[in-house]
């Protein structure tokens, strides 16, 4: 048992058995609540709390999965690309929504971590929690901030993202595919992007190159903190 343990198989095996789980269970409930990601951090977390487990025994076979993190990043320019046309047609104001969506985050991040005096070295690494992962890290270290706090903020963005995002687009009747998809890449990152290419082959796509787009402003912007 405990060769098992101190091997890359206990995270790796953890942790996608425990998503396939989850999956399942939110396929069955259709609850938004029950976001496999979700379910499935709160459920490792506890698992190695109750038992005891090193956070670096999980990370032998955990670190592994971040491995595939930019190749099913890269996978989403097949929708974009499949939506080239329509994406050349409303380039202008997805790069604008983009904009806006990286200021309004970037900046109410800030004032809101200074409206409650967070420490400053915590501030840094919570600015850029609304970019892909790999972008948020460089950022958060470039602004002296603790990049696995920011992946934690990352990965707890793209989760309220995926849950709320579909629900808000319903309340404030959001007909338009592209704006759609262009909110949720730009809020949510790739977790959110899941999502949009569960509502449609444009929102995904849409919010597949708000990623990209969004992540290379929020470098832009942050050279001016």
């Amino acid at each position: 048992m405990n060769e098992f343990l101190n091997s890359p198989f206990f995270g790796l095996t953890l942790s996608l058995g425990l998503y396939i789980f989850c999956k399942y269970l939110n396929d069955k409930t259709k609850l938004a609540i029950l976001n496999p990601l979700l379910i499935t951090t709160v459920l490792i977390v506890a698992i190695l709390t109750i038992f005891d487990i090193p956070l670096s025994t999980y990370n032998e076979g955990g670190d592994m999965i971040t491995i595939f993190l930019a190749p099913a990043t890269t996978v989403l320019a097949y929708s974009i690309y499949k939506q080239i046309t329509l994406l050349k047609k409303n380039f202008i104001p997805i790069a604008i929504g983009c904009l806006a969506s990286s200021i309004t985050s970037m900046s109410s991040t800030y004032l809101l971590c200074k409206l409650f005096d967070i420490d400053s070295v915590i501030t840094a690494s919570m600015i850029p929690k609304s970019v892909t992962t790999p972008i948020a890290m460089e950022v958060s270290t470039t602004l002296s901030g603790i990049p696995s706090i920011t992946v934690a903020a990352v990965v707890v963005t793209g989760i309220l993202g995926s849950i709320t995002c579909p629900i808000l687009i319903k309340v404030f009747r959001i007909k338009n595919k592209v704006a759609a998809g262009v909110a949720i890449g730009a809020s949510s990152h790739a977790v959110g992007t899941s999502k949009a290419i569960e509502l449609g082959e444009v929102e995904g796509a849409m919010s597949g190159i708000a990623i990209g787009i969004s992540g290379i402003l929020t470098v832009l912007i942050s050279v001016f903190l």
